[in-house]
């Protein structure tokens, strides 16, 4: 129990520290404590330009964040397997296809993109049902089907991407994975959302936890199955569906955090979820901050510094997925 209390303070206390440090670095670069003053005040020209520019899209990280390692979380409880992630399964190209289609052809529909997000990721994990389904579900055929998945709705946006790339500046915004520009009307949508989304996961936990063992004892127990399965694939999907349309495309979010979780505070979803919000929006937020900071003034996107340290470990899971989860 101390390691996990002490996980947990360790993991609180970074993020602040980064958040700070987030919000006081960059173009214009002032003092933690003229920051507060400034905040409280309102005099300071330079506080004011932070609050509008910097201030959104350190909102938007720590939700993004948050509500793609906990998505990949209970991705893996219902397929239980702990490959399975959002950006892997075709969930979030799913829901950035659906993006990229509203904006392309209905562009007065713009405020209505998180829900058509959530239906373009709830089809494409469909799809990696359906065609995995096989005299039951096999683990290793759901992932290879979702990265078929993701390749094809990825392949589709691109292509459209190409169709209409005079027409497309809105689009590539909004479904691309740099932070940069994000307002507080962006932050408004995946903060009601993506805490709908938090809340709800956490009522769910036990379906997670009853959901690690074999289907004939669950259904033995009078535990109906199927209908935790569905419920808890909803909430993933929303979480990831509006992290992406909001925030863009992150692969490895939900691979890398939750195996964090895990290895410091067990398998009970009652940590776990908690664990995997917090832990996911310190990841997303720094590598923003450090693709921000790095090489400035190029900005390097997020994504870009996920997938360099997501690829190798995902190559590192697959070698060792033997030993996950007592298999």
């Amino acid at each position: 129990m101390y390691k996990k209390l002490l996980s947990f303070i360790v993991v609180i206390a970074l993020l602040i520290i980064v958040t700070i440090y987030s919000m006081i670095t960059g173009s214009i670069a002032i003092t933690a404590g003229e920051l507060l003053k400034g905040l409280f005040t309102g005099t300071n020209e330079h506080v004011e330009i932070i609050k509008d520019l910097r201030l959104p899209r350190i909102v938007i990280a720590l939700f993004a964040g948050a509500a793609l390692s906990v998505s990949g979380v209970l991705l893996q409880a219902v397929m239980r397997n702990p490959l399975a992630e959002p950006g892997i399964i075709g969930v979030s190209s799913g829901a950035g296809f659906m993006s990229i289609i509203m904006i392309t052809f209905f562009p007065t529909l713009f405020f209505y993109i998180p829900l058509f997000s959530f239906i373009g990721g709830a089809v494409a994990f469909l799809f990696v049902y359906l065609f995995a389904w096989k005299s039951g579900l096999d683990p290793l055929r759901m992932i290879l089907i979702g990265v078929a998945i993701n390749a094809l709705f990825t392949g589709l946006s691109e292509l459209i991407k190409a169709q209409n790339a005079g027409s497309m500046m809105s689009g590539i915004s909004v479904t691309s994975s740099t932070l940069a520009m994000k307002t507080w009307g962006d932050v408004q949508v995946i903060v009601l959302y993506g805490s709908i989304g938090l809340i709800l996961s956490m009522l769910v936990y036990a379906w997670c936890n009853h959901l690690g063992l074999r289907d004939k004892t669950l259904k033995n127990l009078g535990f109906r199955v199927n209908r935790a399965r569905f419920v808890i694939s909803i909430i993933a999907v929303l979480l990831a569906s509006i992290a992406t349309a909001v925030a863009g495309m992150f692969t490895f979010v939900g691979l890398l955090v939750p195996h964090i979780g895990r290895t410091l505070v067990g398998n009970d979803h009652k940590l776990l979820i908690p664990f995997s919000a917090i832990t996911g929006a310190l990841l997303i937020l720094t590598a923003d901050t450090l693709g921000r900071t790095l090489f400035s003034p190029i900005e390097i996107p997020a994504s870009i510094i996920m997938a360099v340290i997501g690829g190798p470990f995902l190559i590192f899971l697959l070698r060792k997925s033997d030993r996950i989860y007592g298999n």
